[in-house]
């Protein structure tokens, strides 16, 4: 069975290609993925190979190695997470308070509040 990387993959659209550990390029559909798997660029598989319309697609892929996240190696502990949650709750209690009053958050509030959203979501994520 044939091995390479993922030298890219859209999952919006669906597809992608991977680079053969041969030199080929093979085109990558989501079909030929197992349920639920969204390969990361550089990640190795191994997979089947069918002549397609437009050149040589992939089947039934499968991930080798999945790459570690780095986001998780980079994870606070969850006592420092639990004291960042705690803060942000208060912040998001004084946005609602603003809300209430038919006011959105404007200025550097309004991004601060943001900013903190994104950061607990790639948090907790990971």
């Amino acid at each position: 069975m044939p091995t390479g990387s993922v030298k890219f993959y859209d999952e919006t659209r669906g597809f992608g290609f991977i680079s053969g550990d041969d030199g080929e390029q093979v085109f990558l559909h989501a079909t030929a993925l197992p349920e639920g798997v969204v390969p990361k660029q550089g990640a190795k598989v191994e997979y089947g190979v069918a002549d397609g319309r437009k050149g040589p697609s992939a089947l039934a892929v499968k991930l080798k190695d999945p790459l570690p996240s780095v986001v998780k190696a980079k994870r606070k502990s969850p006592a420092e997470m639990a004291t960042i949650v705690e803060d942000l709750v208060k912040l998001l209690d004084r946005t609602g308070d603003e809300l209430k009053r038919g006011k959105y958050p404007v200025g550097p509030g309004a991004i601060q509040v943001a900013g903190m959203l994104r950061a607990v979501a790639d948090q907790l994520e990971g």
